[in-house]
């Protein structure tokens, strides 16, 4: 029997190790310390912002971006439905109403369908208070004609680049688009801290407003006092020394991801009625094909799962989740929908050994060529 090849899985090695070992003994074991500072700062520079703020989750850095800019229950947030449940979340957390925007071919939110929608909104007198753009699979939407969409509406912008860590447009980080962005350090995200995050801040004062949020919103007095509702949202120490050593790392994560997807587009060209979502910029965290119908893309999964290659559906839509049954559909034109019914993603690993990606590939070729036989 055959390994079983996974999705995407962390890698970390002896940097880390020392890393957090490191942290462990200087005592700083609580969520505060150097190594949180540190990481805060390479995150900022990195990404071209004035400052970062590390928390306890991509989710959590979406729900404070999302109050920094002043949502409140009952506002309309527009996101990007192909998304996954997090972003969604963020926004009902704070009693806001989400309002779902569809994608392009690629899988990233339409500009076109978000200026349609405020400019619907607007009209109707609830205009929308923030939109969020979602980098699907690390690959960067269309930031600038969202921008200006959400600028001729009076709308902010929070980007939800969890997935896109390292990844470019126009030359400029993904994270630096938007009045705020949100990062995931999940366990499978192209950097890691085990769980964590971080909020992208436009200036030193905004990531202050973050950092109070964060830390229960205790005000700056001896005793125990607050004003408002905070959270217990900020990073450990030892978490941010995981998460500086893996970012040293990231050229060499980037490089590898972008292995995989290479070799995975060369497959797809060899082949009839499959393609893979282009990156466009993008870091490639993750790989995903495209078949011709939905019933290749179920019987692919099924054929990789009988020789343990683990796969994944594309994200399934959030108008789609039951959880959203009843939601405004005025901006969906089933671009999503058709992603999701006919989209796989394969194992991305940053570790995946050639052998590996070979296995992943003979795999898929012999269920794409068996289809055409049939």
């Amino acid at each position: 029997m055959n390994e079983i090849i996974p999705v995407c899985v962390p890698s970390v090695g002896p940097a880390e190790e020392a890393s957090v070992s490191a942290a462990m003994r200087s005592g700083w074991v609580a969520p505060a310390g150097p190594q949180v500072d540190a990481f805060e700062s390479e995150l900022a520079q990195l990404n071209d912002r004035p400052a970062a703020v590390c928390v306890s989750s991509g989710t959590a850095a979406l729900h404070l971006a999302l109050l920094a800019v002043g949502v409140t229950a009952g506002d309309e947030v527009a996101i990007a439905t192909l998304t996954f449940a997090a972003t969604a979340n963020a926004v009902s957390y704070i009693g806001a109403k989400p309002v779902f925007i569809d994608c392009d071919d690629n899988g990233v939110m339409s500009p076109e369908l978000l200026r349609l929608a405020l400019s619907e909104r607007a009209a109707a007198g609830c205009p929308i208070r923030a939109v969020v753009p979602v980098d699907v699979y690390g690959r960067p939407a269309d930031h600038p004609a969202i921008a200006e969409a959400a600028r001729d509406f009076g709308a902010a912008v929070v980007t939800d680049a969890a997935e896109s860590l390292g990844a470019h447009l126009d030359g400029r980080p993904a994270g630096s688009f938007g009045d705020f962005a949100a990062l995931s350090f999940n366990g499978n995200k192209i950097v890691t801290t085990s769980s964590g995050g971080a909020v992208l801040c436009p200036n030193p004062e905004s990531a202050e407003y973050v950092r109070y949020l964060a830390t229960q919103a205790r005000q700056p007095v001896a005793h125990y006092e607050h004003t408002e509702t905070g959270y217990n949202y900020r990073l450990s120490n030892i978490l941010a020394a995981l998460g500086s050593a893996q970012l040293a790392r990231l050229p060499e994560i980037l490089t590898a991801k972008r292995a995989n997807f290479a070799a995975y587009q060369a497959m797809a060209e060899r082949l009839d009625g499959i393609r893979v979502l282009e990156p466009a910029g993008g870091n490639c965290w993750m790989t995903a094909l495209i078949l011709e119908t939905e019933r290749d893309a179920a019987q692919l999964g099924e054929d990789l799962a009988a020789v343990g290659i683990e796969s994944r559906p594309v994200f399934k839509p959030m108008h789609l989740q039951p959880l959203h049954t009843g939601s405004d559909l005025s901006y969906i034109t089933g671009r999503a929908e058709d992603l999701f019914q006919r989209g796989i993603v394969l194992p991305s690993s940053t570790d995946l050994s050639v052998e590996q990606r070979q296995r992943v590939i003979d795999a898929v070729t012999a269920t794409c060529e068996s289809r055409s036989r049939v």
